[in-house]
């Protein structure tokens, strides 16, 4: 092989090496990017439970809220007790009086954005209806609760919470979307309304 076979040999080499440079440049480059950009909409949900009791009232509810900096799609919301799905409010809130004021909110297909909360579920009862030591043994109770609340960021990453109160969210590889949560039917469950009394012209009731 002569010199100059050899010298275009060499060129042809660092032109090789160049290119398989300028490719894994850009691929880094782009990695870094789509890091960046997932970073940027990042959701954080959080799952707490309130509890508290004054000389009037005693109330307890369960809050969402999203501290991340992108939005949240939340897709389903699960709970279970001992491994078990459950479908209606646990049987420690279903065991108390019925409330005297409540509300509810159902989370799964909403999209929560950053720095917003959700009170899921919120029961409120006058002193005279239930006991600090009543509210306090459904507190203890809910320690056993599970929350799975599964959501995803824009980009399509997902994760899912654990349990009330405690734990960072775990990433998983997708949601499986719901279109009802056990907070969207509590309405037509245990703690339903009851009917109004409206006087009918004759002075009876309906």
């Amino acid at each position: 092989m002569g010199n100059g076979n050899r010298v275009e040999m060499f060129i042809a080499l660092c032109a090789l090496v160049s290119s398989l440079v300028a490719v894994f440049i850009a691929w880094d480059q782009g990695r870094v990017m789509r890091a960046q950009q997932h970073g940027e909409v990042y959701p954080v949900l959080q799952v707490d439970g309130t509890n508290s009791n004054t000389a009037e009232f005693s109330k307890i509810g369960i809050t969402i809220s999203n501290s991340g900096v992108g939005p949240a799609l939340i897709e389903s919301v699960i709970m279970e007790i001992d491994g078990e799905r459950v479908t209606a409010l646990p049987d420690a809130l279903a065991a108390l009086p019925r409330p005297t004021y409540d509300s509810s909110s159902g989370l799964a297909g909403r999209a929560l954005a950053p720095g917003e909360k959700i009170d899921a579920i919120t029961l409120t009862w006058t002193s005279d209806r239930v006991t600090p030591a009543q509210i306090g043994r459904v507190a203890l109770e809910s320690e056993k609760w599970v929350l799975k609340v599964c959501y995803c960021s824009v980009f399509g990453r997902c994760w899912q919470t654990i349990r009330i109160g405690t734990g960072r969210a775990q990433r998983v590889k997708a949601c499986k979307a719901e279109d009802t949560d056990i907070f969207a039917q509590y309405a037509l469950r245990n703690f339903s309304p009851a009917p109004a009394i409206v006087p009918t012209a004759d002075g009876a009731t309906d």
